[in-house]
């Protein structure tokens, strides 16, 4: 196996671990890391069968450029065998929630949006694959294990998949801050993905016309607009509040319903 890529901080090594440990090369830890993290990170890769080394951390430092590594390096090859889109909306057996992200570029705000997609119980986040940010070493440290647990499909060509998710049912959600519905005033569809448009520009005209529905989240201070992973959290949790209804206790690990949104600015 070649490695890919290296993966950074404890929480990302471990979920992928647990997630594909086929896919993990080798792990390299502060030889003065003693402490519980470490601890659980020895034990999680001896039991998937990782060498785990124990090494000086200039050679962390030095080697991968200064990143902020908590003390933990993995070498990664990209996951084998991880299912495609389309064989992923023919298990669910329940609505998808979808999370797409129309051009979002910086890795920051796409970890973020990956780990608020988890914490939601979204089924996949779907982006574009050019002029959009894609899974690296940042992202997968600002997402905290969300970008080995959640799927992430980077298309060709995002108003195409965008049609192909409406000819199943799937309502095509976006969020701008210019739309005239209030997201706290409209029905939502169980079956939703929610469009969140590029920092500064929000979705492109093409993403905004395969659109069933836009809305916006209201705002009441001076600032117009929100960070995007922010306002990814408050249409998501939307989703979510309304499926799990008055009573409801907390709903499976694995998410509820699908959703793309889009957003105008940095958020909605």
């Amino acid at each position: 196996m070649k490695p890919a890529r290296a993966l950074f901080g404890f929480h990302a090594i471990l979920a992928r671990l647990r997630a594909d440990p086929a896919s993990v090369a080798e792990i390299l830890l502060d030889e003065k890391r003693g402490d519980a993290r470490a601890r659980d990170l020895e034990a999680a890769a001896e039991k998937a069968g990782v060498r785990l080394m124990k090494v000086p951390v200039k050679r962390l430092d030095g080697f991968y450029g200064g990143a902020r590594h908590q003390g933990a390096v993995a070498l990664v090859a990209e996951r084998s065998g991880r299912e495609n889109l389309e064989d992923l909306l023919d298990a669910l057996s329940g609505p998808p929630l979808l999370l797409v992200l129309d051009g979002v570029t910086d890795p920051h705000n796409l970890g973020a949006a990956l780990r608020v997609a988890d914490g939601a119980g979204a089924h996949a986040v779907i982006a574009p694959r050019d002029r959009a940010a894609g899974i690296n070493a940042t992202v997968s440290k600002v997402a905290s294990g969300a970008a080995e647990s959640v799927p992430f499909f980077s298309v060709a060509n995002l108003a195409r998949t965008l049609a192909s998710l409406k000819q199943r049912g799937i309502w095509i959600v976006g969020a701008d801050g210019g739309a005239p519905q209030d997201l706290y005033g409209v029905d939502l569809p169980d079956s939703i993905a929610w469009v969140l448009g590029a920092e500064g520009e929000g979705m492109r005209r093409l993403t905004r016309e395969r659109c069933d529905l836009v809305v916006r989240i209201p705002m009441r201070g001076a600032v117009r607009s929100l960070n995007v992973a922010v306002a990814c959290g408050l249409c998501l949790y939307e989703t979510l509040r309304r499926r799990r209804g008055p009573g409801a206790g907390d709903p499976p690990a694995g998410g509820a319903s699908r959703a793309a949104a889009g957003c105008r600015g940095a958020g909605a």
